[in-house]
């Protein structure tokens, strides 16, 4: 672990402001576990810097890079386009033939877009499906993802991964609804399903407690079976779960038979991937949001799935197809280059920061927020963090605090890692850009410190 190794590393001459300083004394975290880097954005040098240098676990703010990357390189007007085409005879409503849906990466095609975008294909003519729907997820690479791999939870809904044709998450949404009557709880899904048998778990006496670890969903290409025992105390809940042991394929042809039943139409064919054929012609396209829309979700709410699309979406961009998470690592290291920040020790796996691999400074960190500040795509990436004490995982730091409402900043939380980065609106005017990075196990003590590091550079003037 990182963190045994960072007593061996000597901290920097410049010494922590003192309320800091006394604040990781209490919380039993050393000056040589972080990583500091403040300075004004209109200045060549920075104000504070510890441990500029040294490599640590950014958790989430690694998306800082992700995202302005993608802005820089893309443009905050970039959209993604995913593609409907069909192959064979249509006439009178019917389709001889088969329906190919061809992804673009789109981090954000939910439900709700999907219906829109089929009925686009019904107001084509299209009503019988007579063939089979192909899914075309060619754009990126077919790599084994395993669920599991970060933290043995696959079940948790920010371990999916990338999907050229992903929808909606690849979750589901599933609210329990104790049904005294039967004796169990209904199970209801979101995105709906057609062609899966859905069923619930017991219902039980007693008060709620961890309800969850009662229970054990069951999720495959057939069924949505969640077992085990319900306390009726609980009421309704919710829960968001990614079904790992579903194929992504069963996944999308259960919603969109679904939807399109719902739309009027008829299909009776199986759903499989397939690269576009050749013969195939096209008939709709759905635009996603813009990229400055989705960079704000990616921060605000720190969306892992998201970001990991963003990443392989910039490999994509950058020539490589099929994309894969080397690409667009590639592709980030490309652009911090051409800004003039080398980044020798940048290690990006999958864009998110979800990771024990990735690897970062303070002074690249800081290096590459500065440079933010002085590009053309500044508004958005700025409007794109949380705003301390009003929204996003700021929504509650710095309540108390005069600084509140002058922090743009994005946080990182992992086991043994806190971060935050962004930039602060001095008392006097001036913005700054601070990172902090905290790998220690004493790490989740370690929030005093950064507020108190906040409060400072406010105070600074």
């Amino acid at each position: 672990m990182l963190f045994l190794l960072l007593c061996c590393v000597a901290a920097q001459a410049q010494e922590l402001p003192a309320p800091v300083a006394a604040a990781l004394r209490r919380a039993g975290v050393p000056p040589e576990a972080i990583g500091v880097y403040v300075r004004a954005v209109e200045s060549p040098r920075p104000l504070l810097a510890i441990n500029p240098t040294l490599p640590l676990s950014p958790a989430s703010t690694m998306k800082l890079f992700t995202t302005d990357a993608a802005l820089e390189t893309l443009g905050p007007a970039y959209v993604w386009k995913t593609a409907a085409y069909v192959r064979g005879r249509q006439q009178d409503g019917v389709l001889e033939g088969d329906l190919i849906l061809r992804g673009a990466g789109d981090p954000h095609l939910v439900q709700e877009n999907l219906w829109l975008f089929l009925r686009r294909i019904r107001d084509k003519g299209i009503r019988d499906i007579r063939g089979d729907l192909l899914l075309d997820r060619s754009l990126f690479a077919d790599d084994a993802h395993d669920a599991a791999l970060f933290d043995g939870e696959p079940l948790k809904s920010y371990n999916a991964g990338a999907d050229a044709l992903l929808l909606n998450f690849n979750a589901f949404a599933v609210r329990l609804v104790p049904d005294q009557a039967a004796g169990r709880a209904q199970v209801l899904v979101e995105p709906p399903v057609a062609g899966l048998a859905v069923s619930g778990p017991r219902l039980v006496g007693g008060d709620c407690g961890d309800w969850k670890g009662n229970l054990s969903p069951r999720i495959d290409d057939a069924a949505i079976a969640i077992e085990g025992d319900y306390p009726y105390a609980c009421g309704e809940k919710e829960w968001f779960i990614h079904p790992y042991g579903m194929k992504r394929s069963a996944y999308f042809g259960a919603v969109f038979r679904q939807i399109w039943k719902e739309l009027g139409g008829s299909f009776s064919g199986t759903v499989r991937d397939a690269p576009l054929p050749a013969d195939a012609r096209l008939v709709a396209e759905w635009q996603s949001e813009p990229l400055g829309q989705v960079v704000r979700d990616i921060n605000k709410y720190s969306n892992n799935v998201m970001a990991r699309q963003l990443l392989l979406t910039l490999g994509a961009e950058s020539g490589a197809r099929p994309a894969d998470a080397a690409s667009g690592a590639q592709a980030v290291r490309a652009w911090l280059a051409r800004k003039g920040i080398p980044a020798p020790e940048l290690v990006i796996d999958n864009g998110s920061g979800l990771s024990r691999n990735a690897r970062v400074s303070a002074d690249t960190m800081g290096r590459m927020l500065i440079t933010a500040f002085h590009a053309p795509t500044m508004p958005e990436f700025i409007a794109s963090l949380p705003i301390a004490a009003l929204d996003g995982s700021m929504r509650n730091r710095l309540r108390d605090s005069d600084a509140a409402g002058r922090a743009h900043l994005k946080t990182g939380t992992l086991e043994g890692v806190r971060a935050i980065a962004g930039y602060v609106l001095s008392a006097s005017g001036r913005r700054y850009a601070l990172v902090c990075l905290v790998n220690h196990p004493n790490a989740t003590a370690s929030l005093r410190a950064m507020d108190a590091l906040l409060q400072w550079v406010y105070e600074r003037g």
